[in-house]
């Protein structure tokens, strides 16, 4: 089936660049990995497509414009349905990965870059992972055990992907990168200022082989202005951004978010930015380059507070603590009064408050003269709060949560992060999957969000350390046994049995 769509609807060779994207393969599984039988995407199909949509052929060459063609059927000859539902599958097993025929080159470490590239991987693009041969990526040793190659961080981050241990230090691994870069579309890289100018890998040296490649970088500060030279990490690009100025109670210091946005929320907005610049490639056939300041993105998820906090973000935003509106928005103790046990309740309407009141049924609170406006209820936010709240003490966090959002109030049960692997409608919804791995057995592991209806990707564990190296060198550069055993005795690549 995959075959079928790929005849009717391939893209054309771009006009420029050596690494087209190549057209979808009828085997999208690469060889090597292992799959789990976790899935990206819902392989349900709807019953019907929208009588206004068009077929293929009245939109495909308008979006991809003049320099770029694809061969779909004559409109005489189409059938009734659309494209949509022509040149896609059925079947849940042959849906076609929405990203399958990408190929990305990954030099990440750590979570902003590798974040971008298991969003790409889950999406269907082949990742190819380049790594040091002694250690990897230092990712795999953060709260690392008994298992050298695999540590629960690195595993959050590098599922789905491929592993080749290449020392680009020395002249011949870098000479290995420079012959697989035309193979591949995109590039990625986030380390430290000046580290891949030493290396000598940098944009111009790789568009020299492959003037089509997407070559996105990820740094703390960008690559111009005062702090371009500043190394970055996580919290400091959320220090930097305004997130702590906005953590924390009123009357104490900024505050440490929980979350590691400043790193991943980095990486969904280079990842969006690489599929950008792919969608023009296909249109032009010209690769470019794409930078992402983890300063910059964190901006993103701090911009509703900076600018309606005060003055259109003209002057520092006070830190609320737990109440993020007014009474009764706020945060509710339950049973049995564990660190975590706790609602969060946001009611921001009257509607919402009339809600609340019936699901505590409590219509006295409604004609309460106290509770009845808004100033009423912030004038005499205390007993509102009281009252609330022992409500709440009678009930667990999840019973608390039933009952006051079938009323239709917004509101959530406080999970840690440990009930996540748990909760019983993110296991209904197929969000936590089981992942087999060596020596560490198997283990839950949180989903991906997106959901494409004609699309799914079986999740695969993460690689060890230089897992695929020879399968590379063997299947894309034809590189024979003997001459694999002699870069490996060289010290240009890595052995993937180093720490088996």
């Amino acid at each position: 089936m995959r075959a079928r769509w790929a005849r009717t609807c391939t893209s054309a060779t771009p006009t420029r660049g050596d690494s087209s994207p190549p057209v979808s393969k009828p085997n999208s599984k690469r060889a090597g990995t292992k799959h789990s039988s976790l899935r990206v995407g819902r392989s349900a199909k709807p019953e019907s497509t929208s009588p206004e949509q068009p077929p293929c052929w009245a939109t495909n060459h308008r979006t991809l414009g003049p320099r770029a063609s694809l061969s779909c059927p004559d409109p005489a000859e189409a059938q009734p349905d659309s494209c949509y539902k022509t040149h896609f599958p059925t079947a849940p097993g042959d849906l076609m990965p929405a990203l399958d025929g990408m190929r990305v080159l990954d030099m990440t470490q750590y979570e902003a870059g590798t974040s971008c590239t298991q969003a790409l991987a889950w999406l269907g693009a082949d990742v190819v992972k380049i790594e040091p041969p002694e250690y990897g990526d230092p990712g795999r040793g953060v709260g690392r055990s008994e298992n050298k190659d695999y540590s629960a961080y690195f595993c959050a981050w590098n599922a789905n992907k491929r592993s080749v241990a290449l020392n680009l230090r020395s002249e011949e691994g870098r000479e290995l990168l420079l012959k697989l870069a035309p193979k591949f579309d995109v590039f990625v890289e986030n380390y430290g200022p000046g580290v891949i100018e030493k290396l000598n890998i940098g944009y111009e040296e790789l568009k020299a082989v492959n003037p089509g490649l997407i070559y996105a970088r990820i740094k703390g500060f960008g690559t111009t202005g005062p702090y371009a030279g500043y190394r970055c990490m996580d919290m400091v690009a959320q220090a930097a951004a305004g997130a702590f100025s906005i953590t924390g109670e009123a009357d104490g210091p900024p505050m440490m978010p929980g979350p590691t946005t400043g790193d991943s929320g980095t990486g969904v907005q280079t990842a969006m930015a690489i599929l950008a610049a792919y969608v023009q490639k296909l249109r032009t056939g010209e690769g470019q380059e794409v930078e992402v300041s983890m300063q910059e993105a964190m901006t993103y998820y701090v911009r509703t507070r900076a600018f309606i906090g005060s003055a259109w973000g003209t002057q520092a935003t006070p830190r609320n603590g737990n109440k993020g509106g007014l009474p009764p928005v706020d945060i509710y103790p339950c049973k049995p009064f564990g660190p975590n046990d706790y609602i969060y309740l946001m009611p921001v309407n009257q509607g919402h408050w009339d809600g609340l009141c019936a699901a505590m049924d409590r219509p006295d609170l409604l004609i309460d003269p106290r509770f009845e406006t808004n100033p009423g209820r912030v004038e005499n936010g205390a007993a509102l709060y009281e009252e609330i709240r022992s409500w709440c003490s009678e009930r667990t966090k999840t019973e608390a949560m039933e009952a006051i959002a079938a009323a239709g109030v917004p509101c959530g049960a406080c999970l840690d992060t440990g009930e996540l692997h748990h909760d019983k409608h993110l296991t209904a919804r197929g969000f936590i999957h089981q992942m087999d791995l060596p020596v560490h057995g198997t283990l839950p592991m949180l989903g991906f969000a997106p959901r494409l209806s004609e699309s799914h990707v079986d999740m695969t564990v993460p690689p060890r350390l230089g897992e695929h190296t020879d399968q590379l060198l063997d299947q894309e550069l034809g590189l024979d046994a003997d001459e694999i055993t002699r870069l490996r005795e060289s010290g240009a690549i890595g052995d993937a049995n180093r720490f088996v």
